[in-house]
């Protein structure tokens, strides 16, 4: 589940998204340099191969790791675009391109908004979409939906199998969430039991206000970081906390977590913020250029590794979600006033995540040493126990 909105202003356009998936599900920033490529090229997306364009634009992505595809990412002519997650009456497909391949295709080959756009739709009618959307649940399927901004512009594109519809965004916002929201293809296409099932419209009614009133990069990192109704996290037995756009998992039927988060600020000249760690309520939005790249490290997958950066993150995110609202009092000030800092003069991407290091190390020590109790509900407790299992995480290791 996800959600992805844009702010239009009279300079410009900006764009915010949390990408939340699997709560194990790493997902790093990968940058992708241009290239010429020979006639007769093809290119392996995530379950099939498809022909190669002849030149491809520098990009940088924020991806699963395990897959081709993007979650949301930037292109060098300043295309920004992050898909969301929608459930239609289409039937599910064989393997295909997946909305993910499709975003990062549509990056790699489009100079504009509308021709992301057009890529994505010319590729969905020639090649379809479908096949499995997670590596942990592979019988999980999804159609897509895409928010696509340059400096000039927004737009969305919602998806049922084949079908297709654009809206222009005429602002002063726009959000996107887990179920369509283009009225007419809404109602030919939509699974309003599904939408349900993953709060969309509740994190949509959010992000659309957040996203009428941001004034600047701040105001959308905040947005990110909403946990509705109090500062703190709110699990349900059903949905998680999927009631609200900083996602926790801990759900009985949906269970997904913010695995990474994106802003983008198209007015002047493009500059981004990117987490490359889950839960940005627990993360700092480091300065990040697509034509600079910057080595993180080893590239993280599913099973605890705490020489990367995203599994090293980790240690900070699950120790703080024991007792949120008594330890993120701990280090939030200081996150905030570091990324006050950065907004206003960005340092280098590898100095920015040289600095964040150094800060979560010192912000683990503090709030592992604390040793509070597991407040949360006993449901949560178990789903998360469960998933420490499953990726081996071993927090005692690193204190």
């Amino acid at each position: 589940m996800c959600d992805s909105f844009v702010t239009i202003t009279g300079d410009g356009v900006m764009f915010a998204k949390n990408s939340d998936r699997d709560p194990n599900e790493a997902q790093p920033l990968e940058w992708i340099p241009s290239a010429d490529h020979q006639a007769g090229d093809r290119v392996s997306c995530t379950w099939i191969d498809i022909p190669q364009a002849a030149h491809t634009h520098a990009v940088l992505v924020s991806r699963p790791w395990w897959m081709w595809g993007a979650e949301m990412g930037a292109n060098e002519h300043g295309v920004v675009i992050g898909n969301e997650a929608v459930f239609t009456k289409e039937p599910s497909t064989e393997k295909a391109l997946l909305g993910m391949d499709l975003l990062r295709l549509a990056l790699e080959r489009a100079t504009t908004a509308t021709g992301a756009a057009a890529v994505m739709v010319d590729l969905l009618e020639r090649h379809g979409q479908g096949g499995p959307c997670s590596y942990e649940h592979p019988r999980f399927t999804y159609h897509s939906s895409f928010l696509v901004a340059d400096p000039d512009g927004a737009l969305v594109l919602e998806t049922a199998g084949s079908h297709w519809s654009v809206e222009e965004v005429r602002g002063p916002g726009r959000s996107i969430s887990n179920s369509l929201t283009i009225p007419a293809f809404a109602k030919a296409h939509a699974r309003p039991l599904r939408g349900w099932v993953s709060s969309a419209a509740i994190r949509r009614r959010r992000t659309q206000a957040a996203a009428c009133s941001a004034a600047g990069p701040a105001d959308l990192m905040a947005a990110l970081r909403d946990h509705g109704r109090g500062s703190s996290p709110h699990w349900s037995p059903i949905h998680g906390g999927l009631g609200a756009p900083c996602v926790h998992a801990g759900g009985l039927v949906a269970s997904s977590q913010s695995t990474a988060s994106w802003v983008s600020d198209l007015r002047d000249g493009a500059r981004h913020w990117a987490t490359a760690t889950s839960a940005p309520c627990t993360s700092l939005f480091k300065p990040v250029q697509v034509d600079l790249p910057v080595d993180l490290g080893p590239s993280p997958a599913n099973v605890f590794d705490p020489e990367t950066v995203w599994w090293r993150h980790e240690l900070l995110h699950r120790s703080t979600m024991a007792a949120y609202s008594t330890l993120i009092p701990r280090y939030q000030t200081a996150r905030s006033r570091t990324e006050a800092r950065w907004i206003a003069d960005p340092p280098s991407a590898g100095e920015a995540f040289d600095q964040a290091d150094r800060l979560e190390r010192r912000w683990f020590a503090d709030v592992a040493g604390a040793h509070l109790e597991d407040s949360r509900p006993a449901w949560v407790r178990r789903a998360w126990r469960r998933m420490d299992e499953a990726a081996h995480f071993e927090r005692e290791l690193v204190r």
